[in-house]
């Protein structure tokens, strides 16, 4: 029995839990007596992070992402700022990288500096699929303070998930390209993470469903780099046989149409191709890029919302917010 379970049975948030350990005059007598009550029916014995929990905010809030030269990350890190900022609170930010030490690292790093709660921006915090151990310590995070997750899904107490519905974006696209008569889709992406399974699994439903085959010599993995993606598409041309491209990455769809211009295929009619995030780089394209918007403006300012509503106002908050995506049509696709 620890403070969440306590919470849950009372029908009450931990943070109230707390105050009624630390004895705070903010808990009503009605609500303090019923938190009370299920205390001694269940034999709880605060610990130190129980009361810990009550005393007074820095509010400081904790953000890591991967990397900020990425677009995608760069704009979740401004809307996080500008969200917390007009709630009065400040942020440290982490860069941890990829690598499963130093995403480790990077969170007790934040933690010892006694913020009141984390914020992970990045589905590759989700692990990979294989071994749920690789997130047990946001977990263990999650026993000191409130951490919130953007654009991934992992279970615990204390966690609380905003991600795209990414499956259900690259679903449609898939059965937008089927409509206009594609039958030769190339499913691209640059990684593992729980955002490329989800978008991974939409494409492979959609051709299910149409009753087309998966084949894998049409899921290419490349890098999020555009130069890269075009060599790479050159270099296997040859065993490659395509009408169309999905890419999880603005810059792949880029690396995609860049290689259309080379081999002199025309955009739509004989290549379309759809990408991902609705970057600057969708309309810097040329022709402009039709693109999943993921809203990661919504995801972020969401997820500023629940974190006041729980750390502040004690309301008992959901899990996990899934946030629909747009497809935003332009001149690579004629659907």
């Amino acid at each position: 029995m620890n403070i969440y379970d306590i919470a849950k049975l009372a029908n009450v948030s931990i943070a109230t839990v707390s105050r009624v350990v630390n004895n705070s005059p903010k808990v009503s007598p009605k609500t303090k007596e019923k938190v009370l009550a299920v205390m001694k029916e269940n034999e709880y014995t605060p610990n130190a992070f129980a009361r810990g929990l009550g005393l007074g905010s820095m509010k400081t809030v904790g953000i890591i992402c991967p990397n900020i030269d990425d677009i995608y990350m760069a704009k979740a890190v401004s809307y996080l700022e500008r969200n917390l900022h007009a709630h009065g609170y400040d942020c440290i930010l982490g860069c941890s990288g990829f690598k499963q030490e130093e995403k480790v690292d990077y969170v007790r790093l934040l933690l010892s500096k006694k913020i009141d709660t984390l914020i992970l921006v990045g589905s590759t915090y989700a692990g990979n699929g294989k071994d749920e151990s690789d997130t047990d310590y946001i977990r263990e995070a999650a026993e000191q303070v409130s951490v919130f997750m953007i654009n991934a899904k992992v279970s615990g107490d204390n966690i609380y998930c905003t991600y795209a519905d990414d499956f259900q974006a690259t679903y449609e696209v898939t059965k937008a390209f089927i409509r206009r008569g594609k039958e030769k889709i190339l499913f691209m992406y640059d990684s593992e993470s729980y955002s490329a399974r989800q978008k991974m699994a939409g494409y492979e439903a959609a051709l299910q469903d149409a009753g087309y085959p998966i084949r894998g010599n049409l899921k290419f993995k490349t890098k999020n780099d555009i130069e890269y993606t075009r060599d790479m598409l050159l270099e296997y041309n040859r065993t490659l046989d395509f009408d169309s491209v999905l890419a999880t990455e603005d810059g792949i769809a880029i690396g995609a149409v860049k290689y259309a211009k080379i081999k002199g295929l025309a955009i739509p009619e004989e290549l379309a191709v759809v990408g991902y995030n609705n970057s600057i780089l969708a309309i810097s394209s040329d022709p402009e890029l039709t693109s999943v918007d993921s809203k990661l403006g919504v995801m972020c300012k969401k997820t500023v919302e629940r974190m006041i509503d729980l750390l502040e106002r004690e309301i008992q908050i959901e899990k996990n917010v899934c946030v629909p995506c747009e497809i935003v049509r332009r001149c690579t696709t004629d659907f």
